[in-house]
């Protein structure tokens, strides 16, 4: 079967949160949400429950649980039990709910910056203190310093927050990575989220993605694992995620909290999370060469831009981009000046940078990158 990537669609006439922020003079490349139809196995799956014409409240799907500890076992090795599983309506929805789980309000969450929006706004919407482990670019791949926070520490740290592979960084971490935050876990006895949302979509070949909780029977002791279907198939508007919570303990205190605050998942985003993870393999690995041509042009054609420079992502769909050394105060404007949508770096910790996504049709990339080039002249 073959997807045809370089489709057009119009979704600026829709009710896209991404294509009506601008005008349409502002070509969108901000938030994680691609440019491309989902998998023809998700679409007909719901044709399919549509047309059944009832749509009360869904029970937990014995195929869902079913096709997630197959899919465990199947890319980890990793033997989850049906009982593990939370099903929840989104990734972001399960960052809140550990905040609010597994801290109390004088005690503080780690996490690194920088990161994904809502690392933060979990603790500062719960009124949590959040300390802020930095990213540091080494060999071309953003990695988290924790041993600079060790002098920081006061012993009232709870929840360590991670991301794998990193938002807005792209970097996959190493077994050896994960195992040093491991270490840092277990020296500071703390309870572990990890954000592994992008983990199918490694675009350097040869890589393996490493859950965190399958580094060993304490990691998958102390740990909540969320995961989504939604960034990988493209389905972010149907809301299905999943916490994965081994122990009973945790697990309890996780779904007490989340009790009258979070809603269940519909059953449209049950059937479309179902068919992405049981049938939407083919199309993934028809997209990822496809996401690695947008990503190796983007690197190259950013990097023979003056005062711009951006570390190849070994996941995801989306650039940073250092623009520290273009003279301007706010880059996010300027580039929106010259007709250019991007993710504002301040939102994730870092005012000089742009994040882009280049999850679209190559016509699209070649559009912005041709955009950039002229206002990165006008100035440089």
């Amino acid at each position: 079967m073959t997807f045809n990537f370089d489709e057009g669609i119009d979704r600026r006439h829709s009710d896209s949160s991404k294509w009506n922020k601008y005008s349409d003079d502002v070509l969108p490349m901000w938030v994680a949400d691609m440019d491309f139809r989902s998998p023809p196995c998700i679409i007909d799956a719901l044709h399919q429950r549509v047309e059944h014409g009832v749509f009360g409240y869904g029970a937990r799907p014995k195929e869902l649980i079913d096709v997630i500890v197959q899919r465990m076992a199947n890319l980890y090795q990793w033997q989850i039990k049906p009982e593990w599983i939370v099903i929840l309506p989104g990734v972001v929805a399960g960052m809140n709910v550990c905040v609010r789980a597994f801290t109390s309000p004088d005690e503080s969450t780690i996490a690194p910056a920088p990161i994904y929006p809502p690392f933060k706004k979990s603790s500062a919407f719960a009124q949590r203190p959040q300390l802020n482990a930095p990213l540091r670019l080494e060999n071309g791949r953003w990695i988290m310093d924790l041993p600079s926070l060790e002098a920081q520490l006061t012993g009232k740290e709870k929840l360590l927050m991670l991301c794998n592979p990193q938002n807005p960084g792209g970097t996959v971490y190493s077994s050896q990575e994960l195992q040093q935050q491991l270490a840092f876990a277990q020296r500071h006895d703390l309870i572990v989220c990890s954000d592994e949302i992008h983990c199918d979509l490694l675009l350097d070949e040869g890589l393996q993605h490493i859950p965190f909780a399958t580094l060993s029977a304490d990691a998958e002791r102390r740990s909540i694992t969320l995961f989504s279907p939604s960034k990988t198939f493209n389905i972010a508007g149907l809301g299905a995620s999943i916490a994965i919570i081994p122990d009973p303990l945790l697990r309890q205190q996780f779904n007490t909290t989340r009790d009258g605050i979070v809603p269940t998942v519909d059953v449209l985003a049950l059937t479309a999370a179902t068919a992405a993870w049981r049938d939407g393999d083919t199309w993934l690995q028809a997209l990822l060469p496809y996401l690695r041509r947008n990503r190796d042009r983007l690197v190259c054609a950013i990097n023979n831009m003056p005062g711009l420079k951006m570390a190849s992502p070994q996941a995801t769909y989306l650039g940073w981009v250092d623009a520290t050394a273009l003279p301007v105060d706010n880059p996010t404007l300027f580039f929106q000046k010259a007709g250019l949508g991007f993710s504002p770096g301040a939102d994730f910790g870092e005012a000089k940078f742009v994040r882009i996504n280049f999850g679209c049709t190559s016509a699209n990339l070649e559009e912005a990158i041709k955009r950039m080039e002229a206002a990165v002249q006008s100035i440089c």
